[in-house]
């Protein structure tokens, strides 16, 4: 039997998936809450939300050299009903969008495109907060967009979860040494980056693949597709790895115009790596 090779590229790839899968997955337990890790990951109920046009929104920003203000209000008011906040849903309409220093997880769960393409920590950094400040202008906003997007970027370059950990620590100053059980027995849903982002990185560090990262994230009881998609989109990118059958149900329930995007960013992966 033919052993797949797991490259840079391919893991880069699979980030955005990992990120839009996870909010599918846990779409259906953002108000319909559990802590039980068992739960049953595709139901026909299951559906993507306002984590997946926002991600969507970003890559095809980063592939199309549109800004993320203007591509953010395209895709979200293609899909008006995605499940957006109150704020949110006033700066997609609004004429002259500006920042509402905003510190929710909205930034941090759209960003896996940023950290995917990145070449660099700079440049991983630097793609991560622009993505942010156009309404998550809140220094604790741009952290969290920041923390995931490096998380990815050092788990394509080969890093270890324990230099993930440290340099996530360090540069963010989250605390990533608690104990999941311990968190995940009194936590209640929560949308600031400070008290959701950090723990979803959490699920990842203590996963062993893809799929066990995300029944973590979810299992919280917590904003459970947000959750699932930071989580996600950090655990693909490391493992470079998704499960078939995860892959098949949620890609039936995209529409053909965001797997185009998909493809777009994977053919745009694959040209800046190949310079």
């Amino acid at each position: 039997m033919k052993t797949k090779t797991i490259t840079r590229v391919s893991k880069a790839k699979l980030a955005l998936r990992g990120a839009i899968y996870g909010d599918i997955i846990g779409s259906l337990y953002e108000w319909h809450r559990t802590k039980d890790y068992n739960f049953k990951l595709c139901t026909k109920f299951s559906r993507f939300t306002d984590d997946t046009v926002c991600s969507i929104a970003i890559a095809d920003a980063i592939v199309s050299g549109i800004s993320f203000d203007k591509k953010l209000q395209e895709w979200c008011r293609k899909y008006p009903n995605a499940g957006y906040g109150g704020k949110f849903r006033h700066w997609i309409v609004s004429e002259t969008p500006m920042p509402y220093g905003s510190y929710g997880n909205g930034s941090a769960m759209r960003v896996s495109s940023a950290g995917a393409i990145a070449t660099s920590v700079d440049e991983c950094l630097e793609l991560a907060a622009q993505s942010a400040i156009v309404t998550h202008d809140h220094p604790e906003g741009i952290k969290g967009a920041q923390a995931v997007a490096l998380a990815i970027f050092f788990s394509l370059e080969g890093k270890s979860k324990d230099f993930i950990k440290n340099e996530l620590e360090c540069r963010f100053e989250y605390d990533l040494s608690r104990d999941y059980e311990e968190i995940q027995k009194d936590y209640r849903f929560h949308v600031s980056c400070q008290k959701s982002v950090p723990e979803a990185i959490i699920a990842f560090l203590v996963s062993n693949d893809y799929e066990s990262a995300v029944r973590r994230a979810v299992a919280y009881g917590g904003d459970a597709d947000t959750q699932a998609a930071i989580a996600g989109s950090i655990a693909a990118a490391f493992y470079g790895e998704i499960p078939e059958s995860i892959q098949t149900e949620c890609n039936d329930k995209l529409p053909d115009e965001m797997k185009r995007v998909v493809c777009n960013l994977d053919n745009a992966i694959e040209g800046k790596n190949d310079r």
